[in-house]
C-alpha cells in the first residue's frame, strides 16, 4: 500500500504529448469537481469502462477527500509522453496535499487511463543522496524476463571487477517505475547509488503493471503475475551476470513487495536472503480502511465525505471477504482489482509464512509509517523473532519510503524532496556483507 492509497482507475500507463492534451485533462478534472461523472465516463475506452464500471469514478474522487482533505483548485498544466499515449496532467490543491491527476489518451483520443499520485515538478532534476560516491559506480541497462513480459531495469554496479554482492528491489502497490518515485522522492534510485557505493550491485525495474497496464488491467491476475514471478525473473538476470556473485544474490521487498517476501522466498530458492522493508502484514482491505481511518481522523474530526469515504472502503472489504471462484471465473472486480487478485491473497499471513524461510532474513521498519504500523512491525516480531536468522531494524525518526521526518506523519510530508536515510542504507549493507560473507 504505497503512501496515500491512491487510487489508479487503470492499470494502463500512458507513454507522446498531443496539442491541447493538457486543456482537455483540465476540462476533465473540472468537470469532476463539478460532480460531471457521466460526462467523463463517456470518454472511457471499453477496457477502462470494465475497470471503472459506472458510479465508480464518482465514488473514487469523493473518497479522495478521505486522503487529502477537500478539493481547493487547480495550480497547473503539462503534457507528457509515454508510447503512442497522450498524457495531461493537472496539479490541484487539496486541503492535505497536491496531487498530480494525470489523464491518459490513446490514439483515438479516448481515456485509456486516469490515476492521482503526490504533485512532482518535472523540472527538478534527481540528485542522488550525499552518501552515494558518485565516481563509485556505474549504471547500465538489463532486461527483467523476457518474451511478453520483458521489463526494462537499471543495474548500478560497483566500480571494479567483482564479482559482487547483489539486491533486487521489489517495489510496492501501484503501477511504479524503477525508482518506486512518489512525487519527488525516489527510494529505490537512493538504494541503488547508496548501496552500489558500498560495494553491493542493485537491480530495480519497471513494474508489470506499469509497462503492460493496458494488457494487465484488462486480465484476471494475481499478485504472483503482478509482483512474484517478475522478481524470480530478476534474481535469475542477476545471477546470470558476470560481474554478479551469483550465490550472494539478496532481494528487498518494500510494503507489498515485503509482504510478499514469504512467497518470493519460496519462488526462488537460489536467492541468498531477503529483506523486508516496511512490509504489509495486514489484509491489502484491512489496511485500506485502517489507513483511511488514520488519515480522516489526523486533524481531530471526521468530515462527511471522509466518513464516506470510510463507509466505501468498509463495504468494500466486505464484499472482499464474500468472494468465491465463482466471481473470479465470472471476472468479477471489487475496489479495482479483479476477484482472482483478492482470492489469491485470501488467507495469507506473511509473517506466519515466513516461518518457512531458512535463508538470512532483515525486517526494517519506520516507526512513524502510517501505511505500515508498528502493529505489523510486532507481528512479525512475534512469528520469526526467535529464529536465528532474522535480524529486525526498527528507526524511530522514519516514514514508509524510509525518510526522516518528525510529528505525525501525513501525505504532505512526501511532497518535500528527501532521501532514504543513510542508516537504512548502511544497515543493508553491514547485514548483506554479513549474511553472505565467504
Amino acid at each position: 500500500m504505497m503512501l496515500l492509497l491512491l487510487i489508479v482507475s487503470a492499470l494502463a500507463l500512458a507513454q507522446t504529448p498531443a496539442p491541447g492534451v493538457a486543456a482537455r485533462a483540465e476540462v476533465v478534472v473540472k468537470q469532476m469537481t463539478a460532480a460531471q461523472f457521466d460526462a467523463v465516463e463517456a470518454q472511457f475506452t471499453d477496457q477502462m469502462k470494465a475497470a471503472l464500471p459506472a458510479g465508480r469514478l464518482a465514488d473514487t474522487w469523493k473518497g479522495l477527500s478521505g486522503q487529502v482533505g477537500a478539493f481547493q483548485r487547480l495550480t497547473g498544466t503539462r503534457e507528457e509522453s509515454v508510447g503512442p499515449y497522450h498524457i495531461g496532467v493537472v496539479t490541484c490543491a487539496f486541503e492535505r496535499a497536491n496531487l498530480d491527476v494525470r489523464v491518459v489518451y490513446d490514439v483515438a483520443g479516448k481515456i485509456a487511463g486516469l490515476n492521482m499520485r503526490p504533485a512532482t515538478a518535472p523540472a527538478a532534476p534527481y540528485a542522488p543522496p550525499p552518501y552515494a560516491d558518485r565516481a563509485g559506480y556505474s549504471e547500465s541497462d538489463l532486461t527483467v524476463g523476457s518474451g511478453q513480459w520483458a521489463l526494462p531495469g537499471t543495474l548500478t554496479l560497483p566500480k571494479g571487477d567483482g564479482p559482487f554482492p547483489a539486491l533486487v528491489l521489489i517495489h510496492g502497490s501501484g503501477p511504479n517505475d524503477r525508482d518506486e518515485t512518489v512525487g519527488p522522492q525516489k527510494p529505490f534510485a537512493d538504494l541503488a547509488a547508496g548501496l552500489a557505493s558500498r560495494g553491493i550491485a542493485v537491480l530495480r525495474f519497471d513494474k508489470r503493471t506499469r509497462v503492460y497496464g493496458a494488457t494487465m488491467a484488462s486480465a484476471d491476475i494475481t499478485v504472483k503475475d503482478e509482483v512474484i514471478d517478475d522478481a524470480v525473473a530478476a534474481v535469475a538476470a542477476l545471477r546470470a551476470h558476470p560481474r554478479v556473485d551469483r550465490d550472494r544474490v539478496f532481494v528487498l521487498g518494500h510494503s507489498l513487495g515485503g509482504m510478499l517476501i514469504p512467497r518470493i522466498a519460496a519462488a526462488a530458492p537460489s536467492a541468498a536472503g531477503f529483506i523486508v522493508m516496511a512490509g504489509a502484514a495486514r489484509p491489502l482491505e484491512q489496511a485500506i480502511l485502517e489507513q483511511l481511518q488514520y488519515l480522516a481522523n489526523a486533524d481531530g474530526s471526521v468530515t462527511p465525505d471522509e466518513q464516506k469515504a470510510i463507509d466505501d472502503a468498509r463495504r468494500d472489504a466486505d464484499a472482499i471477504h464474500a468472494l468465491t471462484p465463482a466471481d473470479a471465473a465470472a471476472h468479477k472486480a471489487v475496489a479495482h482489482a479483479p476477484a482472482s487478485y483478492w482470492l489469491d491473497l485470501r488467507g495469507y499471513d506473511p509473517p506466519a509464512a515466513a516461518r518457512a524461510i531458512e535463508k538470512p532474513v532483515l525486517v526494517l521498519q519506520g516507526e512513524r509509517d502510517y501505511q505500515v504500523t508498528m502493529d505489523e512491525f510486532a507481528r512479525w516480531k512475534a512469528a520469526i523473532g526467535s529464529k536465528a536468522n532474522v535480524t529486525f531494524k526498527s528507526y524511530p525518526a522514519l516514514n514508509h519510503l524510509m525518510l526522516a521526518g518528525t510529528g505525525k506523519s501525513l501525505p504532505a510530508e512526501y511532497g518535500t524532496p528527501g532521501h532514504v536515510a543513510q542508516p537504512v542504507v548502511d544497515d543493508i549493507a553491514a547485514w548483506i556483507k554479513a549474511s553472505g560473507a565467504k
